[in-house]
């Protein structure tokens, strides 16, 4: 308890020094862990300091009655975490080690001048059981939700962006080579889901006594709105195989790199295109030719169906949402790339627009009842969808023109309006659309006056008026771009999204995976499009030689491929960006890279 002179960094970020020293103090404090965790028992006298073998079962069990002591709403994700971890116990559950139980940068008191430990705090949680529990909560923050606001994190940057602060890979790297074991961790996944249980449960803990008015942090009120992102972020990382920081570069020089996952499904995905996809795309391309007037232009091939179950049974489905894949947007980034390149690709792997845009915005702002009666049928792909927002009347590409009108009467919200480009509206299966319309009695900033609310294709009042042809084709596959008259259309209360006035905010969080999606798709259409000006160049002969040998058509071709490296390039970086900031603090790159000057 003697007191110790040193420096204790309450930011994770640790902003007040260099990237250099920033990466020294995080190595440093790795090492302590290391040495921690080599101590022997008997030689420090505490062969009883801990309850014996069954550690993380004790864990498991006792965090989950904390949970259920405080828990004051049905958090399904906390439930379902709780039994993967009493299903997924370490078979060394046996293991004893000294272990801190709160091991962190802000727990450690660094020497005044040195990037070296002096002494570590806060012991109440200390035990003896398995140390990869330490070095899992301590690299929990690897991982946290773009979601919600970092604890122990008083800046702007992000913990993952911040220059100077070592990759996972690294830090594990250190820790081994300090233990003298090996780099590969069995069951990391494990302790990491453990760790964020055991966080959520926490942040359960704080709301709870901030209702009893026990609570002393000004923020506690905060803390609920933490528990449920906490528990899916432990649900995805349970089903995860590796934990390579996506986003750090590789060796090879490669800016972007895939997870293990993801390029493991990016393989399947290919596989599946060479054999399945490319093969039926003739039959397809030829039922598209018939007759744009023939009573059944909007039905779609058998084969695309046959594909679709294909698909699902493989596992290759709804790629698109990181919540149900575990796939970063740069993992996804080069897959829809790869379903770019065949027209009716993305909907055999259900990613396809408008259903990606809408099943994000009911997954991220849909109520449990909207979700049960809309989403899951969207996701197995049982209906499809389609997104109601630019007008005939307005300039409606400055979104806050739009005038189409949403009015509450009773329990009721009722439409009056004209959209149209309304994609997918002409698919045989569409059987929904959220329409984006203004609320006149809200008096709120022009930002503020619009709401989306879910609406049923076969209600009375809406009108599918004609489909429009965008250079002269209807766009069949894709379910044509329609126009489309609401007339007294009216819908229950609680099919509004999110609340009255959030139709913006929505929108945001719509377009941010949502835009760039459509540019990685763009890539794999641009790549085709390549491919065949580079055949037709190696066939075609002019004036004696081939058009690849005239000076012009090579420079074309290379102009091209200049062109879509670029594309590419920015698309990942926007991904990139996506996935270690969040949609929100990305906007300026998918703002600049899905939408640059005289696109």
């Amino acid at each position: 308890m003697e007191h110790v002179q040193g420096r204790i960094f309450r930011d994770l970020t640790l902003p007040e020094v260099s990237p250099a020293e920033r990466s020294a103090l995080y190595v440093a404090m790795i090492e302590t862990l290391a040495r921690l965790h080599s101590f022997s028992l008997h030689s420090l006298g505490l062969q009883g300091y801990g309850r014996g073998p069954g550690y993380c079962r004790r864990q498991v069990t006792t965090w989950k009655k904390q949970y259920d002591a405080s828990a004051h709403v049905d958090i399904p994700a906390m439930n379902q975490l709780a039994e993967w971890l009493m299903n997924n116990l370490p078979a060394d559950d046996d293991e004893e080690n000294l272990i801190h139980g709160d091991f962190r940068i802000d727990n450690i008191i660094f020497h005044p001048r040195e990037a070296r430990v002096v002494a570590v705090l806060d012991w109440e949680l200390s035990t003896t059981g398995h140390p990869l529990a330490d070095l899992a909560y301590t690299a929990a923050f690897y991982f946290w939700p773009n979601t919600i606001k970092q604890l122990g994190q008083g800046g702007t940057l992000s913990f993952r962006d911040t220059v100077g602060i070592p990759s996972l890979e690294e830090l594990i790297s250190v820790y081994c080579r300090c233990r003298g074991i090996s780099t590969d961790l069995p069951n990391l996944n494990f302790f990491l889901a453990l760790s964020y249980f055991k966080i959520a449960g926490i942040c359960q803990g704080v709301y709870a006594r901030y209702l009893l008015g026990n609570s002393s942090a000004e923020n506690s009120y905060e803390f609920a709105e933490m528990v449920k992102p906490l528990a899916e972020t432990g649900l995805l990382l349970s089903k995860r195989t590796s934990f390579t920081s996506d986003a750090q570069p590789s060796g090879t020089g490669e800016l972007f790199q895939q997870s293990e996952k993801g390029q493991e499904i990016l393989r399947k995905v290919k596989q599946f295109m060479k054999q399945h996809v490319f093969p039926a795309e003739k039959e397809v391309v030829e039922y598209y030719a018939r007759d744009e007037n023939s009573l059944d232009r909007w039905k779609k091939p058998s084969v695309i169906e046959k594909l679709k179950e294909m698909a699902k049974a493989e596992g290759l489905w709804n790629l698109f949402l990181p919540a149900i894949s575990g796939l970063s947007q740069v993992d996804y980034a080069l897959i829809a790339e790869e379903t770019g390149k065949c027209f009716f690709a993305p909907e055999i792997f259900n990613c396809h627009a408008p259903d990606t845009g809408n099943m994000e915005v009911l997954h991220l702002y849909g109520s449990e009842e909207q979700k049960k009666q809309w989403l899951e049928p969207l996701l197995q792909g049982k209906i499809s969808s389609c997104f109601c927002m630019t007008e005939p009347d307005v300039a409606s590409s400055d979104a806050t023109n739009v005038e189409c009108s949403i009015q509450r009467d009773g329990d009721s919200y009722v439409i009056n309006g004209k959209k149209w480009w309304s994609s997918g509206a002409g698919n045989t299966n569409c059987k929904v659309a959220i329409v984006m319309a203004k609320n006149k009695n809200l008096s709120a900033s022009r930002y503020r006056q619009h709401s989306m609310i879910i609406v049923p294709l076969d209600i009375p009042g809406l009108k599918l008026i004609r489909p429009l042809s965008v250079f002269g084709y209807l766009d069949q596959p894709h379910g044509g771009h329609f126009e489309i008259h609401f007339n007294e259309v009216r819908v229950p209360a609680s099919n509004l999204i999110l609340g009255e006035g959030r139709g913006f905010e929505i929108a945001q969080g719509r377009l941010g995976p949502g835009r760039i999606h459509h540019c990685m798709r763009s890539i794999g259409t641009a790549e085709s499009a390549l491919q065949i000006m580079c055949e037709r160049a190696a066939q075609r002969v002019t004036f004696g030689k081939k058009l690849y040998h005239h000076e012009v058509v090579a420079h074309w071709i290379a102009e091209s491929r200049i062109a879509i490296e670029q594309a590419r390039l920015l698309t990942l970086k926007a991904a990139s960006s996506i996935d270690t900031k969040g949609s929100a603090q990305a906007r300026k790159e998918v703002c600049l890279y899905s939408d640059p000057p005289n696109s």
